[in-house]
C-alpha cells in the first residue's frame, strides 16, 4: 500500500506561473506531476522545459540549496529501484523521469548554463552574433562570426603576442614573451569578472519582468527582446573570451 509523503514536491508550473496538473493514468485522481498524489503510481513524462520540472518560472536568480532540495526529494519518489516489481512501462517512465531529472539539475545548478537554456528556450541559438557583431560582419562582407568590437584591440595585440611567442622557442625574448602572454590573460580574466557583473544585472531585470507578467502585467515584447539580446551578446563575448584564454594556455604549456 502506497503512502504519501510528508511533502510533496513543487507541480511545474506554465510560463505564466499556473500550477500544472493532469489526472493520474491509474486511478484518475488529479495527480502531482511525476508520481499520482493518491495511489503513489509513477506518472508518464510530459513534454515539460527544466524549470517547469522543478515547478519553476523561467526566472534566473535560483536558490541553490533550494534547487538540490527539490532534486533529491524527487530522486527518492522517482529512483528506478522503487519500480523494480512495477510494470515494463512504468519501470521506462522512471528511468525517463529520472534521465530528466537530472539533466535538469545539471543544467538549472549551473547560472551560465541555465541562462544559455532560457535563451535556447526563447529561440536564441548560443553562439548567434550580437546585433554589433553582426552588423560589423555584414559590413565586411564576413560570414565568420564577427570579433566582439570591444575586442578588436585585445584581439589584435594578443595575435601578434602568439605568433611572436611560437617563433621564439629559447632566450630572453622569449621569457618576455611569457611575461606579456601572463599578463594579457589576467587581463582577460578581469574582462570575464566584469561580464559577470553584467550578466547578473541582467538576471534581476529579467526576473523582474517574468516576475510582472506572472502578477498579471501587459507583457513587454520590446524589452523582452533587449534583455534577450543583452544576455546573448554577454555570453558570446563571455564564450570569446573563454576561446582566446584557451589559446594562451595551449601556447604556454608547450
Amino acid at each position: 500500500m502506497s503512502t504519501k509523503p510528508k511533502s510533496e514536491p513543487a507541480i511545474p508550473v506554465l510560463p505564466n506561473g499556473e500550477a500544472e496538473t493532469k489526472p493520474c493514468w491509474s486511478c484518475g485522481d488529479m495527480r502531482a506531476a511525476y508520481f499520482c498524489s493518491a495511489c503513489g503510481r509513477v506518472q508518464p513524462p510530459a513534454p515539460t522545459d527544466f524549470f517547469s520540472f522543478f515547478g519553476l518560472p523561467r526566472r534566473l536568480n535560483l536558490d541553490p540549496a533550494a534547487l538540490e532540495r527539490e532534486m533529491f526529494t524527487l530522486s527518492r519518489r522517482l529512483h528506478p529501484d522503487l519500480y523494480a516489481r512495477a510494470s515494463a512501462q512504468e519501470q521506462d517512465w522512471s528511468l525517463q523521469q529520472t534521465s530528466k531529472l537530472n539533466d535538469a539539475y545539471r543544467t538549472l545548478r549551473d547560472p551560465i548554463l541555465r541562462t544559455e537554456y532560457l535563451l535556447r528556450l526563447e529561440g536564441i541559438k548560443l553562439g548567434q552574433q550580437s546585433k554589433q557583431a553582426t552588423e560589423l560582419a555584414r559590413a565586411t562582407g564576413s560570414k565568420k562570426q564577427a570579433v566582439p568590437p570591444d575586442l578588436l584591440e585585445e584581439v589584435f595585440e594578443l595575435n601578434l603576442q602568439l605568433e611572436e611567442f611560437r617563433a621564439r622557442k629559447a632566450g630572453d625574448d622569449h621569457a618576455g614573451l611569457r611575461r606579456q602572454l601572463e599578463t594579457t590573460r589576467k587581463a582577460l580574466v578581469a574582462k570575464l569578472e566584469g561580464l559577470a557583473g553584467e550578466l547578473r544585472t541582467c538576471w534581476q531585470e529579467w526576473d523582474s519582468l517574468i516576475g510582472g507578467e506572472i502578477a498579471g502585467e501587459s507583457p513587454a515584447p520590446e524589452r523582452r527582446r533587449r534583455m534577450l539580446e543583452q544576455m546573448t551578446d554577454i555570453l558570446n563575448r563571455r564564450r570569446y573570451i573563454d576561446n582566446l584564454m584557451r589559446e594562451i594556455s595551449t601556447a604556454l604549456s608547450d
